[in-house]
């Protein structure tokens, strides 16, 4: 099969092929973050699949050249035979004149005897006609006769029957009488009479009755035979008798019978002989018959003579003439056969030129054969897990170049599609509902073709949409791994042949399925059997099997891609677009789209038609023996198949043209189809930063159907497209707010619009990558700042800006130095983004670039820029996300698919539910709740087939708990085939990645969370206050309280928006907190009312609220420590005071203050003047609080842009990521210091080693740790980018965290927690070790540097165990205590601590320290750390610590604070304040070890 001189190049080739597929899966996980794995299976299933690709497409060739030269061949032999013809035909020609002269000869004979034998033959007639008329005068004289005849049998008959009931023994009665009566006797002397008897006496009578058939005789008696004087003899006895019937019958019974039988037969001879000469003309009338019929038979022998002459010569005649007529067909087949054959020549002309020219193509190809079956075997071997981009760049630009630069033969182009598929079955694909676009149908071609079964990773459904319909005919097998019997269902499909669908596979895959899966199959005694669990089952041939994951990006281990074909079937960009533009164009123009398709369906089937004509032709011409001249089938083809050639081929040339005038209409549309596609995935992507954001294609199309119907139609195109778009855009983002959290919808907004930006090519990756990463270098450049208020990584950003985009930056840098006094007004303004940019940069930057410049500078305003980028660029409403409604929801939704309420903390759509349906007039008794949990799953499957039949709303409350029974909930939905119109599914969850993608993807989602800000919150809970509960209580401080309680929840609520400056641990404080306290302040005031007790119980109330009711939910002791604060702030009777009116917060811009008693509307007109926006002064924070979190918004949205955007490979400088990886590499790899040897310090310390000397040796041993596993994992990273070992999914993660200016994971968990990026982290790592070297070298440190420590705290407790230890101090009641020092440097210290220690490099969050009179002071604007003096820390023991005017502050690592686990805390520390410590503790003051 390969020749010697290939085998070589075609080995060399699928070893390299096999090596590079391995780089290009390492690409594929760094650029789009999915995994492919390559194994030694792979590799014998590309070596199978070659030479079985290479024998079956050698073997169709042959028999095309085979069916070909069959067909050239009978086109020589219709030639030559069309010579021999001639010549034979002019012999006929004068064989067939002589014939001719003979025939007209004997015809001239026949037509004499014929004339004679006519003659005859009439009179033969007239003979004929004549014994006719006889014939009929005979018939009508003996029907007469016959007729009067007849009158007389019926009494002769009579008088036989009566005979006929004679007994033997009347007879005998009458014959033993001697002498019998007188009647007797005359009756039977009558009989003698008739009888013929000569003697006529009683003794010849007894005789006569002595016969043995006397009886049966008289009955059988011929009563034409007696005579005429017989008759008159019996009537003359009968006359001289006179006697009656009844006489006779009294006489004797057998004299009655026979004297009936006489009279009958008297009245029969009577008769007789009045038609006697009748009978006698009939009987002359015969004879006379008879001998005209010997006659005319004479005449008729004659005649026949006559024939035989005549007929003996029309068969010499017809002899003759079918000689001639066999002559002259013969000479018309000759002359057809002929003109046949010349047509047959020339028709098949050209067909004879294009066979000849394919048979020469077929021995070109079949030489092809070795590189294009190497091609295509690579690609059903390695390419089904690959995208688009990846599978053409490996296809084309890799695998196909090196074939041909082995010189192995190869077509020219190469087309896949060529050689594993045809036009029929593409168009019988889409047909059943695959995709037009050529991913789909490469997909298709992996799915049919490829040796192992597919396991299709299909997030939008389309392959199990095409695979059902493409198999429904077969009787598809669907199941899944959850199902009970799904092997009992397998195993059926496997024994009788079935295709077997497994849908919803998740990323465990069942071993029980391997055997099959890989076809390991077993043959015994002439069938195959295969091992399915331990259970041995015959196996079928025609056994298919699919599986089919929603999963858009599963992680399946590399076992799995050996033993599946795993195939990409995520829809692309472009063939989303070409699917949606089919759409519009079938909603915009439907005839249109219509005959579109249609043309698309006729090109391929009169493609088809011609070549089943060519097949028949040439099945014709290879089935045809002997002189294929006389095939009359071969020639009726070859006319049907020029005629509908020619017709065909007419209509694929109008095609062509209409499908170019189509398309170019089509065209006009592809904007509106682009920008669908760019908004589907921006939708999709979401479900990266949240699993519960799933959205699929199908619930996509419809909205994008809406919008074509919604949008505004315009005569003008470029009008109408506008619309469309415009209607789209604000469409979809509605519709993927509704299903979005609050922290992410400007995520999505601005997404959105730098996807639109993209396509418009209005924003380059280069400066997104900037936007998103900033300046990564790890080394600060040598350019010196201009400017001290400017931040050394505002200057290493403006440095990189000015490279990535010289056009519009290149001169920003000098700029800055020139006009420093005017960049810093700009820098130092509240609102820079909205502040004109200096320097000219205000009329010469696109939008995007403005937020470059911001980035640069002022951090904290990005995330208002980017909300202004994306109102100028995309409109303001854009940035004003819906409000959600449960009455827009309940239109939205409909009864076949459930409504997923995502909750967040303090959201209760159970109320806003009941409160819907009383709106809704909906009857309560169908609305039915159902808190979820274990042991509920039976109750929810009844509860919801209930609810179906009677169209009740159902609400499964907190799913999340129950997240792997949805999987059932979500089979029975599917089984669901007819619901109640008004039934509705409610489910509430909190986000978790277990929730089923199906009842996601199917579902209306909607984020149920609770109004943002201090105004919007106060107006829910008020809302939810009716007046008649606020006046219910007849305490008159009750109303004013319930305004008290509502602020403060409002404001807990509020401090979330801070993150940790406002709680160490984020609580679900929600309204069932605020109904139950505000029953609480009830009850307690109405006791006291009755009570007559003026005072107000403050401290039960604080206690209930602020420590069991708010603070039950508390775990930090700092978070309870804040809320304690409250509720002294809030509660209590100077609330009340007259003479200096209380104030939640007061300015001169807005005054948060208790309003005074009145109805609920006067509560609400307040609430209603509050501004929309508040300061988070109003919480007590301070202002730079909000800068914080705009800080820490625009650092959480890079992070997750860094999740939606693709690694496209180009850093946007002409550097590859490959090549910026290795730099970053090899930067860190020359700052990694050598292991420290612990032995050699451990001798240096001697032996009396103290304990801050062993947390020496502990972090050395640890940052060993962390240095060891940095050096290997570089090392191997290198390895792995110049593709000497395999890229793991840890050197993965290296290698992306390295692109992205990130630490690693791995290397994260082997150093002190912190959340500064990759540049700054390799800072604070050559700190760490300069501290380290200087401790071990020069004694522990005058100041230690306690961030430099992996654990700070062990050096703390070191240091109060070396205290406790010298002063002889139980160690469990000491502590430590803080003291603010003067020193700002730690290099102005020159003495020890004494007992204790000096650290600094501590950082004060929340508030600023006067250094003149050692306290804490208000931050000052923007400066959101300040580093703190040096710290001295003292051991002493807790009896003799007396605090006074002094905050204890907690110590955190980071800013991250601490967790809910309480990791990141430190210590506490003592910091002097002149202010009381409530506002310090309200503004979240703590101490950090590290700066972000």
């Amino acid at each position: 099969m390969i020749p010697e001189k290939h085998l070589l190049a075609v080995v060399d080739h699928m070893v390299m092929v096999h090596q590079s597929v391995d780089d290009y899966s390492q690409q594929f996980l760094q650029k789009l973050r999915r995994p492919n794995y390559v194994t030694p299976k792979n590799y014998l299933d590309f070596v199978n699949c070659y030479l079985h690709l290479l024998e079956q497409k050698n073997q169709y060739i042959l028999a095309q050249c085979r069916r070909l030269e069959d067909g050239l061949e009978k086109l020589q032999e219709a030639s030559v035979q069309l010579r021999e013809q001639n010549k034979k035909l002019a012999k006929q020609k004068e064989i067939l004149a002589i014939k001719s002269v003979a025939c007209e000869t004997l015809l001239q004979e026949i037509t004499a005897n014929t004339i004679t034998a006519n003659q005859k033959k009439e009179l033969a007639l007239e003979k004929s006609q004549e014994i006719k008329e006889q014939n009929a005068v005979i018939a009508h004289e003996k029907k007469e006769a016959e007729e009067a005849l007849t009158e007389a049998l019926p009494a002769l008959e009579a008088a036989r029957i009566a005979l006929r009931d004679l007994e033997k023994s009347d007879v005998t009665e009458i014959r033993s009488f001697a002498k019998p009566p007188k009647q007797v006797q005359v009756v039977c002397k009558c009989i003698l009479v008739m009888r013929g008897y000569k003697d006529i006496n009683w003794k010849s009578a007894k005789g006569m009755m002595s016969e043995a058939n006397f009886l049966r005789s008289l009955m059988d008696m011929d009563c034409d035979a007696i005579t005429i004087n017989q008759t008159k003899t019996v009537r003359g006895f009968l006359k001289a008798l006179g006697t009656t019937f009844e006489e006779m019958a009294s006489i004797s019974r057998a004299g009655f019978g026979m004297l009936k039988f006489v009279e009958a037969v008297m009245g029969y001879c009577d008769v007789a002989k009045k038609i006697k000469p009748k009978r006698e003309k009939v009987a002359q009338l015969e004879r006379n018959y008879r001998q005209s019929e010997h006659e005319l038979e004479r005449m008729h022998a004659e005649l026949n003579l006559l024939h035989e002459e005549l007929s003996m010569l029309g068969r010499r005649y017809d002899e003759a003439m079918r000689e001639q007529q066999t002559l002259q067909e013969e000479a018309e087949i000759m002359e057809r056969h002929l003109t046949a054959a010349d047509k047959l020549i020339v028709g098949l002309g050209s067909e004879n030129i294009r066979w000849t020219r394919e048979l020469q193509e077929l021995h070109s190809q079949r030489l092809w054969l070795l590189g294009d079956c190497l091609l295509s075997a690579a690609f059903l071997s390695y390419e089904g897990a690959f995208s688009w981009n990846f599978r053409q760049m490996m296809l084309h630009e890799n695998w196909e170049v090196d074939i041909r630069d082995r010189n192995i033969p190869l077509s020219q182009p190469f087309h896949i599609e060529s050689l594993l598929t045809d036009d029929v079955e593409i168009s019988s694909w889409r047909s059943e509902g695959l995709p037009p676009d050529e991913l789909s149908l490469q997909n298709g071609i992996l799915t049919t073709r490829a040796s192992r079964f597919p396991l299709c990773i299909d997030p939008q459904q389309q392959a199990l949409h095409w695979i059902k319909k493409r198999e429904e005919s077969n009787n598809l097998k669907v199941t899944s791994f959850n199902e009970p019997d799904f092997l009992k269902q397998l195993e059926l499909a496997i024994k009788y042949g079935l295709p077997c669908l497994f849908q919803n596979v998740d990323e465990y895959i069942d071993p029980v399925i391997d055997n099959v899966l890989q076809r390991n199959l077993r043959g015994k005694q002439g069938r195959l059997t295969v091992m399915l669990g331990d259970k041995e089952i015959d196996y079928d041939p025609n056994f298919r099997l699919y599986l089919n994951t929603k999963l858009s990006n599963p992680k399946y281990s590399p076992a799995v891609f050996g033993k599946a074909m795993v195939i990409n079937y995520t829809v692309t960009l472009g063939a989303l677009e070409d699917q949606l533009l089919s759409v519009i164009v079938a909603f915009e123009r439907k005839e249109l789209e219509e005959q579109h398709e249609s043309l698309i369906q006729e090109t391929s089937r009169n493609k088809r038609l011609l070549q089943d004509l060519e097949d028949c032709v040439l099945r014709e011409l290879a089935m045809s023996t002997g002189n294929m001249l006389d095939n009359d089938d071969l020639l009726a083809t070859l006319d049907e198949t020029k005629s509908k050639a020619t017709e065909v081929s007419e209509k694929l040339v109008l095609a062509e043209k209409t499908a170019t005038d189509i398309d170019h209409f089509r065209e006009g549309y592809r904007g509106a189809a682009l920008r669908g596609a760019l908004l589907f995935f921006t939708l999709t992507e979401m479900a990266l930063i949240n699993s519960m954001y799933q959205y699929s294609l199908a619930a996509y199309l419809e909205v994008f159907t809406q919008s074509l119907c919604r949008s505004f139609p315009d005569s003008k195109l470029l009008t109408r497209l506008k619309n469309i778009m415009d209607t789209l855009t604000y469409n979809v983002y509605n519709y993927g707010c509704t299903g979005i959290f609050e922290n992410h919808k400007l995520l999505f907004s601005f997404n959105m619009t730098l996807k639109i930006e993209q396509a418009e090519e209005r924003v380059s990756w280069g400066e997104l990558d900037f936007f998103i990463k900033g300046n990564m270098s790890l080394e600060k450049s040598a350019k010196a700042k201009p400017c001290e208020w400017l931040p050394d990584q505002a200057w290493e950003d403006v440095l990189r800006l000015a490279e990535v985009s010289p056009q519009s930056f290149c001169a920003l840098p000098e700029e800055l130095r020139m006009k420093e006094s005017i960049w810093k007004i700009w820098f130092d303004s509240d609102t820079p983004e909205q502040m004109p940019f200096p320097g000219g940069f205000e009329e010469d930057l696109s939008a995007f670039q403005r937020l470059l410049l911001i980035r640069c500078f002022r951090v904290d305003r990005v995330f208002r820029a980017v909300t202004d980028y994306v109102s100028t660029t995309t409109g303001e409403k854009y940035v004003q996300p819906p409000v959600v409604s449960f009455e827009n929801i309940l239109e939205q939704s409909c009864p076949t698919s459930p409504i997923v309420l995502i909750l967040s903390p303090g959201s209760d759509p159970a109320g806003d539910l009941t409160k819907l349906a009383e709106r809704k007039r909906f009857d309560t008794a169908r609305l039915c709740f159902l808190a979820m949990g274990q042991g509920q799953e039976k109750s929810a499957l009844q509860l919801l087939e209930n609810s179906v039949k009677q169209g009740s709303w159902l609400m499964l409350q907190n799913c999340h708990l129950l997240a792997l029974w949805l999987r059932d909930l979500e089979k029975a939905l599917q089984r669901i085939s007819k619901t109640h119109p008004d039934f509705r599914l409610w489910l509430t969850t909190e986000p978790t990645p277990l929730f089923p993608i199906g009842i996601l993807q199917n579902a209306l989602k909607v984020v149920t969370e609770p109004p943002s800000g201090l105004k919007l919150n106060l107006r829910a809970n008020f809302f939810r206050i009716s007046n008649k509960m606020l006046m219910s209580c007849p305490h008159q401080a009750f109303p004013s309280l319930v305004y008290v309680l509502a602020f403060f929840h409002a404001v807990v609520q509020e401090r979330r928006k801070y993150g940790k400056m406002g709680w160490n641990v984020p609580y679900n404080f929600n309204e069932s907190d605020f109904q139950v306290c505000l029953e609480i302040l009830n009850t307690y005031l109405i006791k006291a009312h009755q009570k007559d007790n003026p005072k107000i119980p403050w401290s039960s109330l604080k206690y209930l609220i602020g420590e069991v009711m708010y603070g039950g939910r508390v775990i930090d002791s700092f978070d309870r420590r804040v809320l304690t604060t409250y509720m002294e702030e809030y509660f209590g009777d100077f609330i009340f005071d007259t003479c200096q009116p209380f104030h939640f917060f007061c300015n001169k811009d807005v005054d948060y203050y208790i309003p005074e008693l009145g109805q609920k509307d006067d509560y609400l007109r307040v609430i209603e003047s509050l501004p929309l926006a508040n300061t988070p002064e109003v919480l007590g924070l301070h202002s730079n609080a909000e800068i914080g979190y705009y800080t820490q918004a625009a650092r959480t949205m890079w992070s997750h842009l860094l999740e939606l955007l693709p690694q496209t490979g180009d850093s946007g400088t002409g550097t590859s990521c490959e090549e910026l990886i290795g730099q970053v590499v090899q930067d860190v790899q020359n700052k990694i210091p050598k292991q420290f040897k612990i032995q050699d310090v451990r001798r240096k310390l001697g032996e009396n080693v103290s304990p801050t000397a062993v947390v020496l040796l502990q972090e050395l041993e640890r940052f060993n740790l962390l240095t060891l596993n940095m050096t290997r994992s570089l090392t191997e990273l290198s390895k792995a980018l110049l593709g000497e070992v395999g890229m793991s999914t840890e050197l993965d993660d290296i290698a992306r965290a390295l692109l992205n200016g990130q630490i690693a994971s791995l290397w994260r968990r082997l150093a002190p927690d912190t959340l500064k990026p990759l540049g700054g982290w390799m800072v604070h790592f050559q700190r760490r070790l300069n501290q380290y070297t200087a401790w071990i070298n020069k004694g522990e440190p005058l100041v230690m540097w306690l961030s430099g420590l992996h654990v700070p705290e062990s050096y703390l407790t070191a240091l109060v165990q070396a205290t406790c230890r010298h002063n002889g101090w139980p160690l469990d009641c000491s502590t430590l205590y803080t003291q603010v020092t003067k020193y700002c440097a730690p290099e102005e210290i020159t003495d020890t601590a004494g007992q204790g220690c000096f650290v600094h490099g501590i950082y004060l969050e929340g508030a600023g320290w006067d250094l003149q009179r050692s306290c804490l002071v208000c931050s000052q604007p923007k400066v959101l750390l300040e580093e703190l003096p040096v710290l001295r820390i003292i051991p002493i023991e807790v009896r003799r610590l007396k605090l006074l005017n002094m905050l204890r502050t907690p110590v955190y690592v980071t800013s991250a604070r601490r967790n809910a686990m309480g990791v990141g805390f430190v210590f506490e520390a003592d910091l002097h304040t002149a202010v009381h410590k409530s506002h310090w503790i309200l503004s979240g003051v703590c101490l950090l070890l590290n700066s972000d």
